[in-house]
């Protein structure tokens, strides 16, 4: 394969906060989106929280002065802007990929969403959709198929 082949193969993505105080790169292939509706995206979010992923490798901030990280759980931190409070990144150390929002990736993105987790702590005041397979807790898994099908 020659190197303008490899190049046409990486798949590279920009995104970033409200403010400007946060840009990202994003390169490699990214994972179809996933609704998580568990109770701290629900507050970190205001909402369901739709997040894509990449290999954590594929991660590069290109702007990083309103970045800011906290800690949400004993397995598991949140990247913010301390400017203007877009959520902008879910990870947990034993993971080797990043979480990204996928409201802050630039557009087009070219993702769909495959599935929603979590579902057993959504509020009331929504409806799943109902064409999308559904987890009461995470997937374990079951939506990695989706993706590599998409």
């Amino acid at each position: 394969m020659s190197d303008a082949a490899k190049v046409q193969d990486v798949s590279v993505h920009e995104g970033g906060c409200l403010c400007g105080a946060v840009r990202y790169s994003l390169t490699g292939k990214l994972r179809q989106v996933v609704n998580c509706h568990c109770g701290q995206c629900l507050k970190t979010h205001g909402h369901v929280a739709a997040y894509s992923g990449v290999a954590r490798a594929g991660l590069e901030v290109i702007e990083g002065r309103g970045l800011t990280w906290y800690d949400s759980s004993a397995f598991a931190r949140r990247g913010f802007c301390r400017f203007c409070g877009s959520s902008l990144f879910w990870e947990s150390p034993s993971q080797s990929h990043i979480s990204v929002s996928a409201g802050t990736l630039d557009q087009p993105t070219g993702l769909r969403t495959i599935g929603e987790i979590f579902v057993a702590d959504k509020s009331d005041y929504y409806e799943l959709d109902e064409r999308l397979p559904a987890f009461p807790g995470s997937s374990n898994g079951a939506l990695t198929k989706l993706d590599e099908e998409a």
